[in-house]
């Protein structure tokens, strides 16, 4: 009998050192690479291929917006293409930040090569205007319970910063048991001083990243508006649940208002991964999450998001340990455990 899924598609930050040479590794014979790497190639950029098959991982090629989001999405989508439909009927796709336009491919909303052309031409204009820059920083304790007053109080000292003149600071992601904020230099800085370090790292800046999901992206919205039409959207096959939560639904989605909806709100408005996987487990309810590679960072944020809304009765990192350790409920295909269990066999 077939299990039910959603399927979640990772943003920037998840091709690391360690996921070089993910494609050539897990698809050796993809058929969309050459096509890809053709459309690269006409734009004078590095193929595909290239990235992933370079000797070495460095932080200022493979991090930079115009290669980290075609890469993530070229191995996201072809992992998506490898899910064993005889053992998984997907009913939903969502995707976080970046990754909303891979969950757009997957359903169907985009066909392969626009995902890509959309992926690519965001990353792009990402990279050359870079407004800004983000930070991650945690909501939760080492057993992913979300701290009491912890919220409320981020959420103070956030506006204090933005209030003082010159400083932006805002929301960016809610990321499960993370806050991603995105801001000018100014208010980065002034968070870094004002805020505790905690665990050896946070708060981390995240490099190669603009300040995303604010409206200091206004001006690469207008250009992605500019540079993509809006044909190429069309009714998605499957669920979609966006940045808000909202569920996009086939054959009664207006495809003028994804196209508006991706290059406008998804670029420049808060992004809430933890509602858009709220609305996953409690409206779509299936029997699995399969969290898409390259990378597992998204898998714990995954996680925690779960936790959030007590998903399977989890209500902290143990129980959902014990649940991984006996009927595992989120497979990370960037992890070969989570890979055997929903690739073809």
């Amino acid at each position: 009998m077939k299990q039910t899924a959603v399927v979640v598609a990772p943003g920037r930050g998840t091709y690391n050192k360690a996921e070089l040479g993910y494609l050539k590794t897990h698809h050796p014979s993809s058929t969309l690479l050459a096509k890809f790497d053709g459309y690269r190639l006409q734009n004078g950029q590095s193929t595909i291929s290239e990235l992933d098959g370079a000797e070495k991982f460095t932080t200022a090629t493979h991090l930079r917006g115009d290669n980290a989001s075609p890469l993530i999405y070229t191995c996201g989508l072809s992992d998506f293409g490898s899910i064993d439909r005889s053992r998984f009927d997907i009913v939903g796709v969502t995707g976080n930040s970046m990754g909303w336009y891979t969950a757009l491919a997957c359903a169907g909303a985009l066909d392969p090569f626009g995902g890509f052309t959309v992926a690519n031409t965001m990353g792009t204009l990402m990279h050359e205007h870079m407004i800004g820059g983000q930070l991650i920083y945690p909501l939760v304790d080492e057993n992913w319970c979300e701290v009491p007053g912890h919220r409320a109080w981020l959420l103070g000292e956030i506006g204090a910063i933005n209030s003082k003149p010159g400083h932006f600071l805002g929301l960016s992601i809610d990321l499960g048991g993370m806050f991603v904020l995105a801001g000018s230099e100014a208010g980065l800085a002034a968070f870094e001083l004002a805020i505790p370090a905690i665990q050896g790292r946070y708060p981390m800046r995240l490099p190669g990243h603009a300040g995303f999901h604010t409206h200091l992206q206004l001006p690469v919205s207008k250009l992605g508006f500019d540079a993509l039409p809006s044909n190429i959207f069309k009714q998605p096959a499957l669920p979609l649940i966006d940045g808000r939560g909202a569920i996009w639904h086939p054959h009664s989605s207006n495809p003028d208002q994804l196209y508006d909806y991706t290059l406008g709100h998804q670029v420049t408005e808060f992004f809430d991964l933890s509602a858009a996987i709220r609305t996953a487990a409690q409206e779509l309810m299936p029997d699995v999450i399969i969290v898409l590679g390259p990378g597992n960072t998204l898998g714990g944020a995954t996680a925690q998001a779960l936790i959030k809304c007590q998903w399977r009765a989890w209500t902290n990192k143990s129980d959902f340990q014990t649940s991984a350790k006996s009927s595992p409920r989120l497979l990370s295909m960037g992890t070969a455990d989570g890979r055997r269990r929903v690739t073809t066999m």
